[in-house]
């Protein structure tokens, strides 16, 4: 089994600031993590390309682009940072962080749809599943998933794409970009209430949105998902699964308040890497979005590609 990881340094030059929690040390932690457990050493690595205007504009308006790529130059420029709302800030680095940051899911959508790797996991950021349309949102700016899933549909021509969130935020941003896409099933389960304070109420047909109460643990979020999540999965049959991995629903992350660990997302990643070998023959592509905890955040990520490489 062939598990390509992408990344890129440039990734790193996005920063928001000193205490932010969305922060560089949060890739430093992963990659520190895969060498000291010698896990690296099952891996296919690969430096995140640069995405295209026009890969990024399946997602998001292309008068949004513009205005993002504008205010980014300035920044830039100027070389000091600039808060786009309370949560959100572009630095200097941001642009080209960004840029990376999705083209390494378009990248990987390619790798895996090639067969040259079964599945893949993108250790990037800024996140971006908060990023809607028109708007940034919950540090993001690109949606990197939903860039790669209409990459998958638009350029590969697949017909059908799944799409999975396990943040413990809702991905507010990927539901307002592939609501009332057909093609497009999106299974996410969330804290709530809890920022952004959406997603009880799904905005289409095409969502399985379970919104979990706080303090909820990783026994009771299995049998919801078998309960709700698989059904629609087989139901579905996706041609290839894209997942919005954040790992800030870990019981040491003090952005939210569910109580999953490690194995628990060992146990999701099995069950959604099952679908994928009946109906998606094994392909996954799995993009970072939360996790700010550093030491958990490693071991999650590092339980997830475990997992996903077979090992």
């Amino acid at each position: 089994m062939s598990t390509a990881f992408y990344t890129h340094t440039e990734c790193r030059l996005h920063d928001m600031g000193p205490g932010h929690p969305e922060c560089p040390q949060r890739l430093d932690a992963i990659g520190d993590h895969l060498r000291a457990t010698g896990l690296d050493m099952a891996l296919d690595f690969h430096d995140a390309p640069v995405a295209t205007l026009a890969q990024i504009e399946r997602a998001h308006s292309t008068g949004y682009v513009m205005q993002l790529r504008d205010t980014m130059e300035q920044v830039r420029l100027a070389g000091s940072p600039r808060a786009l709302d309370p949560d959100t800030i572009v630095g200097p680095g941001t642009w080209q962080a960004a840029l990376r940051a999705a083209g390494a899911a378009v990248a990987a959508t390619d790798r895996v749809l090639s067969g040259q790797a079964e599945n893949a996991f993108c250790a990037i950021r800024p996140p971006g599943h908060h990023a809607t349309r028109d708007e940034t949102m919950g540090f993001c700016f690109f949606n990197n998933v939903a860039v790669a899933a209409r990459h998958a549909l638009d350029v590969h021509c697949l017909s059908r794409v799944a799409i999975i969130d396990f943040d413990v935020h809702h991905g507010n941003g990927t539901e307002d970009i592939v609501a009332g896409d057909d093609r497009i099933l999106m299974c996410s389960f969330f804290q709530h209430p809890l920022y952004p304070y959406s997603g009880a109420v799904p905005k289409g047909t095409n969502m399985v949105n379970v919104p979990v109460a706080p303090y909820t643990r990783g026994p009771e979020l299995r049998e919801t998902i078998d309960a709700m999540w698989m059904p629609a999965l087989q139901a579905f049959r996706p041609q290839m699964i894209f997942i919005s991995a954040g790992f800030d629903a870990h019981r040491e992350d003090e952005l939210g308040q569910l109580g999953l660990v490690e194995a628990d997302y060992e146990w999701i990643t099995r069950r959604l890497m099952q679908v994928a070998a009946e109906h998606s023959r094994g392909r996954i592509v799995s993009c970072l979005e939360g996790g700010y905890s550093l030491s958990a955040l490693a071991r999650s990520v590092a339980a997830h590609v475990r997992v996903l490489a077979g090992v």
